[in-house]
């Protein structure tokens, strides 16, 4: 592919990247609620569930998801009662008193798998694959092999903009030790912006 063409692509999807959504909202929860490995740990498991994207993209699955209402509706769904169920959880958490200064051990232990979920249950990231992703591709080169390097494009720079968000919010709060106070205003912030990103979602 053409650099000029590759340079394009980069720059059509990352405002769409920067723009909150529900990952980089579910990012900036974690980042809130766990500094900047919790952050960087749902960076990872964002950009694995955009793999799985792309794998679906290129068997065609994901053509058949988007053009499906019925389908399509299921997603989209399923990831704002997801991010619901996060969001819930958290705020429960804020407004209990207790001597903790972090999440429950449960939620900490699983923000991979969490940021996972949020990128595969998005619907916005497969119609970046349905929709955008094939105005690049060009005839004259193996489609999988054009289509592989985009989606490398597209993961990387989400990996590399929320990481830089992680680490941006990590700079700017305090991980020194905490009051029970200070635990759930950071939970109930965390859980609001979850609450965010499912209404993004929903409209």
């Amino acid at each position: 592919m053409e650099n000029a063409n590759l340079v394009l692509f980069a720059a059509t999807v990352l405002p769409l990247i920067c723009t909150p959504g529900p990952d980089m909202l579910f990012v900036a929860s974690q980042a809130i609620s766990g500094g900047a490995s919790a952050g960087l740990r749902s960076t990872a498991g964002i950009c694995i569930g955009y793999i799985v994207h792309s794998t679906l993209a290129a068997f065609g699955v994901a053509a058949i998801i988007a053009t499906s209402p019925i389908l399509f509706a299921v997603l989209r769904w399923l990831g704002i009662g997801y991010l619901s169920y996060l969001a819930f959880r958290l705020i429960a958490s804020s407004m209990s008193a207790g001597g903790t200064t972090s999440l429950p051990s449960r939620i900490a232990a699983n923000r991979f798998w969490r940021g996972f979920l949020t990128a595969v249950l998005n619907p916005k990231g497969m119609m970046i694959y349905f929709a955008i992703l094939p105005q690049f591709l060009t005839h004259d080169e193996s489609i999988v092999l054009q289509a592989s390097l985009l989606s490398a494009i597209f993961i990387g720079l989400c990996g590399i903009g929320y990481a830089l968000l992680s680490l941006a919010i990590a700079a700017v709060g305090s991980r020194g030790n905490f009051s029970d106070r200070h635990r759930r205003w950071i939970e109930g912030i965390a859980g609001g912006l979850l609450l965010v990103a499912a209404g993004r979602l929903a409209t």
